[in-house]
């Protein structure tokens, strides 16, 4: 005889599943960012969104280096648009790329290497010792590599643990300077995407990363872009 699960006990079951396939450090205290637009963990393979970093603060889901957002609401004015509001009560610095603003064109200009999506999120303003988390959700486990859509005006290296152990050792990030852009400021808005940037083995499930930034600093970080290594 065939038998069915009461739906009384189907949340309870689903809990159970989702703990078992959970990689995270015990002791961590950080969640995933749930809000809008992004209602669920970020998944891999997929594109991950470095300005949807996890939730819980300082010392938790983030280290920066002063409690100010120097992006929303600060350089970004807060005047009510989601854009230049987001997370600005958070210390970790966010911005988005701006098109169209005349006469000194900021992120769709003639020196920029890789065009990136208008209104795009990033994490800016990096200093070495600064770094976030970022939970993902892993479909099949295996051997990962992703490509950085970023900007650095300096070079300099990240490196990446997985589930609060070192997982990649430095990454090296190369310069987008480019002294012929004659607006000095820019050097800050030419993006880039370092392919294959990083080879990482992730389990099955839940994990956390933590990005850090290692030396240099004053690197736009946008998205890591996964998919797996053939």
């Amino acid at each position: 005889m065939r038998r069915t699960i009461p739906f009384l006990f189907l949340p309870t079951l689903l809990a159970v599943i989702a703990v078992a396939q959970s990689n995270l450090p015990k002791t961590y205290k950080g969640t995933p960012y749930l809000h809008a637009p992004q209602i669920a963990p970020q998944t891999i393979p997929g594109k991950v969104e470095c300005a949807f970093y996890d939730e819980g603060g300082e010392g938790v889901a983030y280290h920066d280096t002063d409690a100010v957002n120097q992006g929303s609401g600060k350089l970004n004015p807060a005047n009510g648009t989601y854009l230049n509001e987001f997370r600005l009560r958070e210390g970790v610095d966010i911005s988005y790329t701006k098109f169209h603003n005349s006469p000194e064109r900021i992120d769709d200009n003639p020196w920029t290497i890789v065009m990136p999506p208008a209104n795009q999120l990033y994490v800016g303003w990096t200093e070495p010792g600064e770094w976030f988390n970022i939970t993902v959700e892993v479909h099949h486990a295996g051997a990962y590599t992703a490509d950085l859509l970023y900007t650095s005006n300096r070079g300099g290296t990240i490196s990446i643990d997985l589930n609060g152990r070192p997982a990649t050792g430095p990454l090296t990030i190369p310069t987008t300077n480019n002294p012929a852009d004659p607006v000095a400021w820019r050097q800050w808005h030419h993006w880039n995407i370092a392919s294959n940037l990083l080879k990482l083995k992730l389990p099955t499930g839940r994990s956390v990363l933590t990005i850090h930034i290692l030396t240099e600093g004053q690197m736009n970080l946008a998205t890591f872009d996964f998919r797996p290594l053939s």
